[in-house]
């Protein structure tokens, strides 16, 4: 939703590749049917991801960096706020895990 939906539009509709990193599979199938609606790009792809697990991310940069030949752009644009103060199971705060470490590590294990 919002800006990382405007994102992912705008791309398909320069015809490429474009992989929604989603946490949810309804929401993020939703956007994906959308998006290929919308610009006629099969090429719309639905990967889940929290940002807040690093196990999470570092399975989403392995399947990448596995079915990729490439990538040309990484829009990191996870992010919470108002959340009541919780601690993930990997014992990090987790508005600091999803808006900071989970894509500083993403972009990290993505790097050529």
């Amino acid at each position: 939703a919002g800006i990382g939906k405007c994102v992912a539009l705008d791309l398909a509709r320069r015809n490429a590749r474009t992989i929604l990193a989603c946490r949810s599979r309804e929401r993020g199938q939703a956007a994906v049917e959308e998006i290929r609606a919308a610009t006629g790009n099969p090429a719309v792809l639905l990967r889940l991801l929290d940002t807040g697990s690093l196990a999470s991310v570092h399975a989403f940069a392995q399947a990448v960096l596995r079915e990729e030949k490439r990538l040309d752009v990484l829009v990191n644009n996870a992010g919470l706020t108002g959340l009541p103060f919780t601690i993930t199971p990997e014992g990090l705060e987790q508005t600091f895990a999803t808006n900071y470490l989970g894509p500083f590590l993403l972009t990290n294990l993505l790097l050529g």
